[in-house]
């Protein structure tokens, strides 16, 4: 990673002010625990957070020692694993999934002298900070390819759950495809879980069934991928590259790259300069980046995408900027307005072009 994505980096750690912990001692490497909503070889989300966890260690070798629990269950189970980890001595505690949210909250509490980090969510206390990538910027980036290379003007999207961080997802991707292609609509079809490779693949065959000729997933495995190369179709992978599993499939990939994150994190807390806030890192931070599109996208699309991209990077456009209207027509983000991140952070309503209700 470069020096300009790390001072950025460092800079997104400096949220809100508060009372820094204090630091580790300095002959004591610094305890960090990991938890995992999936496998660590899932291929996506909890793959990405466990390169992220290794570079840490590289970066910072004796500095830290880090453990992780995979295949932690949202709710009940995931706060006695936290609890676990923060009573085994760990202090710095990254729970990665939306799920733990407030499970997360509550043990911060009994261990106010621990630093714990929760992902995707949206509460933060004295000694609980947020952190998340800006998803979505790739799914617009996304949008852009699947909206020049459909052929049906269907595309479909195999979600988890619809929480604001996948209805931001699956609204930035319609969004991308309709800025080259206003006939675009979206089918989705809602498997409730973050990781079921049986239930994705069944989920993109019935979309492909349904017309939808390229697919996209906000779920963990590359079973998406597969059903699409199979059935002669094109996808996207998601939070890490899946080229290796449908190469002939595979257009591109929004990967997320925590461990520059990670690291500058622990380095805060060892210096004990750690103070609370909730971070938001895209593709200028470094925290999303594109893997390399499949060399059959049109050199046209690739134009676009590349230029969009570099305006996401450079800050001089976000996706979320209006006229953005609901499916009802409604306008909800003027023409020329950028959507505010408190409202990114509670979306619940779907784009024009977008099929369906949002499953209460």
């Amino acid at each position: 990673m470069n020096r300009r994505k790390l001072l950025a980096l460092a800079s997104l750690s400096a949220a809100l002010s508060v009372a820094a912990i204090a630091p580790v001692q300095a002959q004591e490497p610094l305890k960090v625990g990991f938890v995992y909503i999936g496998p660590v070889g899932d291929a996506g989300w909890t793959y990405a957070h466990e390169q992220g966890r290794l570079q840490m260690e590289k970066a910072l070798g004796g500095k830290v020692k880090s453990t992780y629990v995979e295949n932690v269950p949202e709710g009940a189970d995931s706060e006695r694993v936290i609890r676990k980890l923060a009573a085994d001595g760990n202090k710095l505690i990254f729970t990665t999934s939306f799920g733990y949210m407030n499970a997360t909250e509550k043990v911060a509490k009994a261990f106010p002298n621990v630093v714990f980090q929760h992902a995707t969510g949206f509460k933060t206390t004295k000694n609980m900070g947020a952190y998340e990538a800006r998803l979505f910027e790739g799914s617009y980036l996304q949008g852009i390819i699947a909206g020049k290379m459909t052929k049906t003007n269907t595309l479909g999207f195999v979600g988890s759950f619809p929480v604001p961080e996948v209805i931001r997802n699956i609204n930035a991707f319609t969004l991308g495809a309709q800025s080259v292609n206003p006939k675009i609509k979206t089918r989705i079809i809602w498997v409730n879980s973050w990781y079921d490779p049986a239930k994705e693949r069944q989920a993109a065959e019935t979309l492909i069934a349904q017309g939808a000729d390229v697919l996209t997933q906000n779920t963990d495995s590359p079973a998406t991928l597969q059903a699409a190369q199979e059935k002669g179709k094109y996808a996207f992978g998601w939070d890490s590259d899946m080229q290796r599993f449908a190469p002939k499939a595979h257009l591109t990939a929004s990967t997320n790259q925590w461990g520059g994150y990670y690291t500058e994190v622990a380095k805060a807390v060892l210096a004990g300069t750690w103070k609370t806030g909730h971070v938001h890192g895209g593709l200028k931070e470094g925290m999303v980046k594109m893997s390399p599109l499949n060399t059959v996208v049109p050199a046209d699309a690739a134009k676009l995408f590349e230029e969009k991209k570099a305006a996401f990077a450079a800050g001089t456009a976000v996706p979320f900027t209006g006229p953005i209207k609901d499916q009802s027509g409604a306008v909800k983000v003027a023409a020329g307005v950028q959507m505010p991140m408190k409202e990114l952070m509670s979306m619940n309503f779907y784009v024009q072009g977008v099929e369906g209700t949002i499953p209460k």
